[in-house]
């Protein structure tokens, strides 16, 4: 066995999981997840050095919590994207029997925890906002989603983050449905 027949982490499971599979369609998640992943780390990984910085004067408390409330809300985004790719990994590295359509199953599950996330943050927009101290409003819902759009501004924003949580609760139950 050679030194690139399997994995060892987080990243070299992408180029296996790409490598062992027969799935179209989880290759192309796979690509996919690998650049919204390293995209969105490097946008938190940001997000968390500008927290530091207008925090960095103040003391413990509540500027701690927020700190770990980062890394903590970038984790739930985080893993759902790139757990698709790490089953589909380890399936091939045990050599698990599933179902054939496993592969293709949890990438669909994957693209629709994508599509989640996008919903939970257009149901997260207020009616209005300041942008560089004037006041906007968010955009009416036009076209063929309309309703959808329609439906998601209805979403109270506490309760948005119920969208993404949707979708990785459908990423672990297409997990486990298909293994079976």
């Amino acid at each position: 066995m050679g030194r690139f027949d399997s994995y060892s982490g987080l990243l070299s499971a992408f180029p296996y999981a790409f490598r062992e599979s027969d799935s179209r369609l989880f290759k192309s998640y796979a690509v996919v997840s690998a650049v919204l992943g390293g995209l969105f780390a490097f946008l938190m990984a940001g997000a968390l050095v500008v927290l530091i910085s207008n925090t960095a004067g103040g003391s413990g408390g509540s500027l701690t919590l927020s700190r770990t409330f980062y890394v903590v809300l970038g984790l739930f985004v985080f893993l759902p994207l790139v757990s698709p790719v790490l089953f589909v990994a380890r399936r091939h590295r045990r050599a698990l029997s599933v179902n054939p359509a496993y592969d293709a199953g949890v990438s669909t599950a994957g693209y629709l925890f994508v599509v989640s996330v996008y919903l939970g943050v257009v149901a997260s927009m207020p009616a209005t906002y300041r942008v560089a101290g004037e006041l906007a409003s968010r955009p009416p819902p036009s076209g063929v989603a309309a309703p959808l759009i329609a439906a998601l501004y209805g979403i109270p924003p506490q309760f948005s983050p119920v969208v993404p949580l949707a979708g990785a609760v459908l990423v672990y139950a297409t997990h486990r449905w298909l293994r079976a």
